[in-house]
């Protein structure tokens, strides 16, 4: 009778994180990333960073909920961006297909894929390993959005040039996503400590 609940219990806990994980990233779209930097005297500096935490809430999703859950979560964020909601930086609709920035949309799928494995893999109880594991995430998913580039760059779809293209939408946010790993890593490892994930 046991053994039957497992996979019940399972599908439901996947199910789960894939919804969370669709509202982490809806809102996390909506929230800028900014560094404290600490000073002797008050008022603290505040960096505002050129990105937002939609794709740190992404990778939350995969090391916390597992792969499944975050690529559920992906395919959920991007059909409901295709289907005329406006939660794309630039809106949303099928039309969006054939804007250089839809590359790095689809990269979500993957790099959630990716990040959530390796957290599997191992014992990812561990802030270094989490954090590594997200910046494979971002790895993968820069790389994707950047290949994505280059075919509509060859195929002639955009006026800018490929140059250009890679400066805005691959090396501009590539830094702070890199700066937030860290931060993904921690925030996944308090997650993953308060829903008693080994």
């Amino acid at each position: 009778m046991e053994d039957s609940c497992i996979p019940t219990v399972r599908a439901l806990a996947i199910w789960s994180g894939a919804v969370a994980g669709l509202m982490m990233i809806l809102v996390g779209g909506l929230i800028p990333s900014a560094l404290i930097i600490p000073e002797l005297d008050f008022p603290i500096k505040i960096l505002n960073l050129p990105s937002n935490w939609q794709v740190p809430c992404l990778l939350i999703t995969a090391l916390v909920c597992g792969p499944r859950a975050a690529a559920i979560a992906s395919i959920a964020y991007l059909t409901i961006g295709l289907w005329q909601l406006p939660v794309f930086h630039g809106g949303g609709s099928l039309s969006y297909i054939t804007t250089p920035g839809f590359g790095y949309l689809t990269g979500f799928l993957p790099a959630a894929w990716l990040s959530g494995r390796l957290a599997q893999k191992m014992d990812a109880n561990n802030l270094i390993y989490l954090t590594l594991c997200a910046f494979c995430g971002v790895l993968l998913l820069q790389s994707w959005g950047m290949l994505y580039l280059l075919i509509g760059s060859t195929m002639n779809i955009w006026t800018e040039p490929l140059p250009a293209l890679l400066f805005s939408y691959s090396i501009v946010p590539l830094p702070a996503q890199i700066i937030l790993c860290p931060a993904i890593g921690l925030l996944s490892l308090a997650l993953r400590f308060l829903l008693f994930i080994e």
